[in-house]
């Protein structure tokens, strides 16, 4: 696990955790909402300082490992802005259906789409990862990034992802990580906490959405752990590369 408590979906007294605090489960849906809601102007600001500005390269390479085709279908989770969609379009594939449960996010998303003139083989639809408005076995491939930790349910989103997939389909999740080098470990540790919560306060005027996003990755499993609950779902084959010491993990994993 990461260095924080392990993780714990849900509590026998109805709460979960959001962050580093205990909510009521029913409540985190929203919680979650308001900080995406408050960062999506400056989404990609965010990611380049919770990144240090690699997670550009952490996207191709997830995509590098999906090998886009033509006649592919594929549904990007939790991908608002379109960063993995337009990769996506862009290595060939035919078309794909990004679902956010945030609507400000899919509206940054659509907006970029059409500053860059990507107006075909895209689809925006607002929906749940722990109930995608997607029929079964409907797809080619399921990707998400930096998503399914802020899920109430990770165990059910994962579900969703086996239901989608086509036999034979691909699912890929890019997510923050257990950092693996103690050197390093010690360094990210020090900036999360200490560096960037000031940096989101003076950039974005929003210290606790930074808080958050620091703590919900010391949450998530580590990447053994995640494997091992995708592996639970009935996915196959599973496997995950990690990035830049352990920051951040690509899972793959395939649906048999």
């Amino acid at each position: 696990m990461s260095e924080s408590s392990p993780l714990r979906e849900s509590a026998p007294n109805g709460t979960t955790h959001f962050g580093f605090r205990d909510v009521p489960v029913e409540d985190k849906v929203s919680m979650v909402r308001e900080v995406f809601d408050s960062v999506a102007p400056k989404y990609d600001l965010m990611n380049d300082l919770m990144s240090l500005g690699i997670h550009r390269l952490w996207k191709e390479a997830m995509v590098d490992w999906l090998r886009p085709r033509s006649g592919m279908r594929l549904a990007d989770v939790g991908g608002g802005t379109g960063d993995i969609a337009f990769k996506f379009l862009a290595r060939g594939g035919m078309h794909v259906r990004v679902i956010d449960i945030n609507r400000e996010m899919l509206s940054y998303g659509r907006d970029r789409a059409i500053n860059r003139g990507i107006l075909d083989g895209i689809e925006w639809t607002h929906g749940d990862a722990e109930n995608l408005p997607l029929d079964d076995m409907s797809v080619d491939a399921y990707t998400t990034a930096f998503c399914i930790r802020n899920v109430t349910h990770i165990g059910k989103a994962l579900g969703e992802a086996k239901r989608v997939l086509k036999p034979g389909g691909r699912f890929l999740c890019l997510e923050f990580s257990e950092v693996t080098a103690p050197a390093l470990r010690q360094l990210y540790n020090t900036y999360s906490f200490r560096v960037l919560p000031a940096l989101g306060e003076r950039i974005t005027r929003d210290r606790d959405a930074y808080q958050y996003l620091v703590e919900s990755i010391r949450k998530f499993p580590n990447q053994a752990h995640f494997a091992k609950m995708i592996s639970e779902t009935g996915l196959a084959q599973v496997d995950f590369r990690n990035l830049t010491g352990g920051i951040a993990a690509i899972h793959s994993a395939w649906r048999i």
